[in-house]
C-alpha cells in the first residue's frame, strides 16, 4: 500500500472532534481535549480544521476486545470514568475520531488527528490507567483491514504502553501482523518486555530527545511503512507530570523530531493526545496549550506554515 502515499499534496489538516469526547467532571484524560477544541476555534492554526467524526461502533471495537468486556462498558458498566451511558458515548466518539483520522490519511496522504486520549494502557478485556478502549490498536488494526501491510505505533506518553504491546500480540496470535510499537517513556507504569513487535525504553530527562531520535533512526526500512499512529503525550512534561527538565522547548523539538522524520518518508501519520495533566498553578487550559504545540509543529511540517505564534511557555 506505501506506493499511494500522497503527502506532499496536502492543503488541510483534519482534526477530528466532538463534544461526545467529553463527560462532565471527568479527569484531564478526558476534559482537555474541549479545552484544546476552544483554543483551535478562538485562535485557528492555520490550515487546519476542526471536524466531527462519527463514532465508533461496537463492531469496531470487538475487532481488537473481548466481547463481554466491551458489552459490559457499553451496557455502562466497566469503564475508566463513570458508570453510565455517557461514558459508553465518550470512548465510541474518541476511538472513533482515531479511525476518521486513519481513514482520512490513508485516502488522501499526509497527517490528521483526533483529540482523543485514555488509550495505550487498555487491555484486551479491561481497561487501566484511565483508558477503556485501545484506539491505537483498533485504528492500526483498521489499517490493516483498508489494506495497510505496515503500521507503526509511536509512543511517547510518560508511561509505557502495555495495553498496546499485549494487543498487538493477540493479533498476532490470530495472523494478523504488520502493527509495530516503539514506545520511549519517562515512567516505568504499565512496564512491559521487548518483543521484536514492540520495543521500549525507559529515559531520563538528559536523553530524552537524543533516545527518541535514536529509537527513529533504528527502524528498519522506514519508507514501507504504511502508517504512523503517534500517541503524542504531554505528560512527560515538568509541569504536567513528567520530570524536571523536559520542558516546554523539549516538548517543541520532540514534536518537531517526529513529523520531519514521518516526513522526510512521506509517511502517512495519524496523531492523538494521550497524556498531560494539570496541578497546582498549571491549569487544563496550559496543558491544552501543550497539546497544541502537536497540531502548530504537524502544520508546520505537513502545510509548510511557517508563522506560527508559541503557544506556550515555561
Amino acid at each position: 500500500m506505501n506506493k499511494q502515499k500522497k503527502c506532499s499534496t496536502q492543503s488541510i489538516m483534519s482534526v477530528f472532534y466532538s463534544p461526545d469526547y467529553i463527560i462532565d467532571g471527568a479527569f484531564d484524560t478526558i476534559g482537555k481535549a474541549g479545552e484544546l477544541a476552544d483554543l483551535l476555534t478562538l485562535d485557528p492554526v492555520a490550515g487546519t480544521r476542526i471536524v466531527k467524526p462519527v463514532s465508533a461502533t461496537r463492531r469496531d471495537i470487538v475487532s481488537v476486545h473481548d466481547e463481554t468486556y466491551v458489552d459490559r462498558v457499553l451496557n455502562g458498566h466497566g469503564g475508566q470514568f463513570s458508570s453510565d451511558d455517557e461514558s459508553a458515548v465518550s470512548v465510541l466518539a474518541t476511538t472513533g475520531g482515531v479511525l476518521r483520522a486513519v481513514e482520512t490519511v490513508l485516502e488522501n496522504g499526509g497527517c490528521a488527528g483526533s483529540l482523543s486520549s485514555g488509550l495505550h494502557h487498555a487491555k484486551y478485556d479491561s481497561g487501566s490507567g484511565y483508558c477503556t478502549f485501545n484506539g491505537l490498536v483498533i485504528g492500526a488494526r483498521q489499517a490493516i483491514s483498508l489494506g495497510a501491510k505496515r503500521v507503526l505505533i509511536l509512543d511517547l506518553d510518560a508511561h509505557c504502553g502495555g495495553g498496546t504491546k499485549q494487543l498487538i500480540g493477540l493479533l498476532r496470535d490470530q495472523d494478523i501482523d504488520g502493527i509495530e510499537q516503539v514506545d520511549v517513556s519517562v515512567s516505568s507504569f504499565d512496564q512491559y518486555h521487548n518483543a521484536t513487535f514492540a520495543q521500549l525504553k525507559i529515559v531520563g530527562a538528559s536523553d530524552y530527545l537524543v533516545t527518541i531520535q535514536q529509537s527513529l533512526d533504528a527502524i528498519v526500512d522506514p519508507g514501507s511503512i504504511d502508517l504512523v499512529i503517534y500517541n503524542a503525550g504531554m505528560d512527560p512534561h515538568e509541569k504536567a507530570g513528567g520530570l524536571q527538565g523536559i520542558n516546554t522547548s523539549v516538548i517543541r523539538q520532540r514534536e518537531a523530531m517526529v513529523f520531519e522524520w514521518a516526513k522526510s518518508f512521506d509517511l502517512p501519520i495519524v496523531r492523538v493526545l494521550a497524556g498531560g495533566y494539570s496541578g497546582g498553578s498549571f491549569t487544563k487550559r496550559d496543558v491544552a496549550a501543550l497539546h497544541r504545540i502537536t497540531v502548530e509543529e504537524a502544520a508546520r511540517v505537513y502545510l509548510n506554515v511557517t508563522m506560527i505564534a508559541a503557544s506556550a511557555s515555561d
